[in-house]
């Protein structure tokens, strides 16, 4: 059994409530034209996005661009996002590069009143699990929030390494973006008990089915930052065992979705920002590196859409 206090066990239930409740959200960070941090769109985007009732909110995370805030930029979206959710669902800050940098945002995410952390992979290097370990011993140490690790790139963790930050007692979780199932399964048979396991799979929805097969039904969803209707959709398809609506957004909304995003370096993040301005939604464009979808690539994305909007419609109707 996990050895959490009483603190960081009250968050981790919240966040076992919510995973089982509905999708995590991922929102986006709302930029001007010109580049500038927009917080007053950002609070009217999250205010809409925290109305469909997500199982828990992620901000300045990978989806919301982290590595292209500076540190006030950081503070202004995590004041924000812990002002609209209202201690109605759990707040988990992205923190990341090396462990000094990180406990830097670490402290500001807690004076912001955030959660806990989901610590994003470590800048460039690559690191042994002696070296993983003692990252996460690093910024335990350094602040009070319970912290989720992030495999994902340069960061994977053998079953050894994983039963040593389980020991950690403010880390409280594994997000996996790797999809290497025969290694997670190996994780969560070498997880203590109330160790929280997450899909972080890009376009996690492709994949559920079969992470929840090894025990990791949670997932996050990118989909839920422009279309919430079709990740909310597709959550109560999975999670009432209606196979058939699954297969089919999966089919003809999330796999061209998928095609759609894998023709360019960055269209994870950029691809679902565009979707958020097709409808409507408040977020501007994203931060150089990532580049802006082009008119041909939009025009697909519109059709992808609108496909997925009227498939969800027609759902709706049926039920």
């Amino acid at each position: 059994m996990t050895g959490f206090s009483a603190e960081v066990e009250g968050v981790v239930q919240r966040l076992r409530d919510g995973m089982a409740g509905g999708v995590l959200s991922f929102p986006l960070t709302s930029f001007r034209e010109g580049g500038e941090l927009d917080l007053e769109s950002y609070r009217a985007y999250l205010t809409t996005q925290l109305a469909t009732a997500p199982g828990a909110v992620f901000p300045a995370c990978g989806t919301g661009e982290f590595s292209a805030l500076d540190e006030d930029e950081y503070r202004a979206v995590l004041e924000a996002t812990v002002e609209i959710a209202g201690g109605r669902l759990p707040v988990v800050a992205g923190i990341g590069y090396g462990w000094a940098q990180a406990l830097r945002f670490a402290r500001i995410a807690e004076e912001a009143g955030a959660d806990a952390a989901l610590v994003l992979p470590h800048y460039l290097v690559e690191a042994p699990q002696d070296g993983l370990v003692e990252q996460l011993r690093r910024i335990a140490a350094g602040t009070r929030l319970p912290l989720i690790a992030y495999q994902r790139g340069p960061v994977a963790f053998t079953p050894d390494g994983l039963r040593q930050i389980a020991e950690i007692p403010t880390v409280v979780g594994l997000k996996d973006g790797h999809s290497d199932l025969d290694r997670l399964q190996r994780l969560t048979l070498a997880a203590p008990d109330g160790f929280l396991f997450f899909n972080g799979a890009a376009t996690a929805e492709i994949q559920a089915r079969a992470y929840a097969t090894v025990g990791v039904p949670a997932y996050s969803s990118a989909v839920h930052a422009f279309a919430p209707e079709i990740a909310d959709a597709f959550f109560a398809a999975l999670h009432h065992g209606d196979d058939a609506t699954v297969t089919k957004l999966l089919r003809d909304f999330y796999v061209p979705l998928v095609e759609l995003r894998d023709r360019v370096p960055g269209y994870a993040v950029s691809l679902i920002k565009a979707a958020a301005r097709l409808r409507g939604l408040p977020v501007g464009p994203v931060r150089a590196p990532l580049t802006d979808p082009g008119p041909a690539d939009l025009a697909d994305l519109e059709k992808v859409l609108d496909d997925g909007l009227n498939l969800v419609g027609a759902v709706r109707r049926l039920g």
